[in-house]
């Protein structure tokens, strides 16, 4: 049976980077970095299969194209890309050796403008990939994806095995003295009720 399929690599942006990459895309933030490994075991027991991950890759070729390669800051427990949730754009993908190198947009849209204030503050984020499939076990902590996957996109994440690690989003019209009295977590849950704070 398929399932939501989703996985982890550690992506580095430093302030250096954003500094230049403001500078040469006329105030857009564009980072780059590993999307995808294949033929070796993730840091969730997973390995996928390249003719599988090129099948995919070929197939998601013309959203690339057409501007629609989007992806969502978390991931949702969902197999489509919520435009209201969007925070970046994949404007390319390559491949080097067994790595899927990638070309990212951060957008100027709410979830986008946390994951880049998230980057400045140097917070660790890894990029996952979302997918629906199934897998096979090789072994008690191996699985290989089956020919049945199909990606839906890449999503920035703080941790991969925790969903819904950031908190509840507020709804529209809360109020700065409501928003301050939510209690965060973590370091990262704090960093983001202060950014959607400050976006009101």
């Amino acid at each position: 049976m398929k399932k939501l399929i989703v996985d982890f690599i550690p992506f580095v942006v430093t302030p250096q980077m954003i500094k230049e990459s403001m500078n040469k895309n006329h105030g857009r933030l564009i980072v780059g970095g590993v999307l995808q490994r294949v033929n070796s075991k993730n840091q969730n027991g997973r390995i996928y299969p390249r003719p599988i991950l090129e099948r995919e890759v070929k197939k998601y070729y013309p959203l690339i194209k057409e501007r629609r390669a989007l992806g969502e800051l978390d991931h949702p427990e969902s197999t489509v890309v919520n435009l209201a949730n969007v925070s970046h754009l994949i404007t390319e993908v390559k491949w080097k050796d067994d790595d899927l190198v990638g070309t990212i947009e951060v957008l100027d849209t709410p979830s986008g403008n946390i994951l880049r204030k998230l980057f400045e503050a140097q917070v660790k984020l890894g990029i996952s990939s979302r997918g629906l499939g199934s897998v096979r076990e090789l072994d008690e902590e191996t699985v290989e994806v089956n020919d049945d996957f199909d990606l839906i996109a890449w999503d920035f994440v703080s941790n991969p095995s925790t969903h819904g690690a950031f908190m509840s989003p507020l709804t529209e019209g809360i109020d700065k003295q409501l928003s301050e009295q939510i209690v965060c977590r973590s370091k990262v849950e704090c960093l983001i009720r202060d950014i959607l704070i400050d976006l009101k």
